[in-house]
């Protein structure tokens, strides 16, 4: 009888021990699984937290890789400054060149040269996340503030709308502001529209887009320029349409004899135009079709442009706007 009671309770013994041993083999596994998805985790965060904010295609075809979203940020070109105002993003630019001068607000940022002649040294003291520039930047100029750690985006692209709207697009990734720039962009399309289906079929003036005159030449918006364009959505006809590289000649401006003259805004310069050798025998002059245009709204490739097209248009063709 002992015999048997002893084997019960061996029996009962050696299954309360199995069952513990199970319950340690449990908790261990369950251990050893957390612990792996524990290390799993943070190396996957790990990964995330080295993944850069933004690996970009810049207008030169170079690949720009950004760690973080740029807040501190040069621009070396005035349509690119006013794009960085338009998109929302002006308190970011803490540079600027000395011909950056709209939005009036860009006057309270510090300059840092010229087109082509940027003070290195300026740009590295101001510590910028990222430089934007544009066509006449040097290449030179560029390597040395690349080597000084700073990215620099070159944003270029066609002389276009489409070319412009990239712009804005190119801008507005590098910084975030994306849903501004496509309001902007959208906005910019509906005006372009306008214009033309308001000039559609529409009898053109002969048109000629002072760029400079006087004793150092004649130049003006020629046919392989963006104005030249532009003239023509307008429903001009460009009398400099056949000239090349900015330059014409007086002689050719006489002959033309353009219906319509546009000039820059400039009340000197437009006094000035209407006394010129040649320009005051134009028709155009004799019959007060000299107009002034703000030329950052036609020769600067920034959002303004659909404004400045529209009023090109107006310029030409009062009577189908005034509907």
């Amino acid at each position: 009888m002992w015999k048997k009671f002893f084997m019960i309770v061996l029996v009962i013994a050696l299954g309360v021990s199995l069952i513990g041993c199970a319950d340690e083999v449990s908790d261990t596994a369950e251990e050893t699984a957390e612990a792996t998805e524990e290390v799993i985790e943070s190396e996957e965060s790990e990964v995330e937290e080295n993944e850069p904010y933004l690996v970009f295609t810049d207008g030169m075809d170079r690949e720009i890789v950004l760690a973080e979203e740029p807040l501190r940020v040069v621009s070396v070109a005035p349509s690119i400054t006013e794009t960085i105002f338009a998109i929302g993003a002006g308190d970011r630019l803490i540079g600027r060149t000395d011909y950056c001068n709209y939005p009036d607000a860009s006057q309270n940022v510090e300059s840092i040269g010229s087109l082509q002649e940027v003070n290195i040294e300026k740009i590295s003291e101001l510590e910028p996340d990222i430089v934007l520039a544009s066509t006449h930047f040097k290449e030179e100029t560029l390597n040395k503030i690349e080597s000084l750690g700073i990215p620099v985006a070159m944003i270029i692209s066609q002389e276009s709308f489409d070319g412009v709207y990239k712009n804005i697009e190119d801008i507005a990734t590098i910084l975030n502001k994306k849903d501004k720039a496509n309001i902007i962009i959208n906005d910019m399309k509906a005006s372009v529209e306008y214009v033309k289906s308001n000039v559609e079929g529409i009898e053109k003036k002969s048109v000629y887009y002072v760029i400079g005159y006087g004793e150092y030449g004649d130049f003006t918006a020629t046919g392989d320029t963006f104005i030249h364009q532009m003239l023509e959505i307008a429903g001009g006809e460009n009398v400099a349409k056949d000239a090349t590289g900015w330059k014409f000649s007086l002689e050719k401006l006489v002959e033309s004899d353009p219906e319509v003259i546009i000039a820059e805004d400039n009340p000197s310069i437009i006094a000035g135009i209407k006394e010129a050798n040649g320009y005051k025998d134009l028709s155009a002059i004799k019959n007060g079709n000299l107009y002034g245009i703000n030329k950052g709204k036609i020769e600067l490739m920034g959002p303004r442009l659909a404004d400045g097209l529209e009023e090109l248009a107006k310029i030409l063709h009062p009577e189908v706007f005034e509907k």
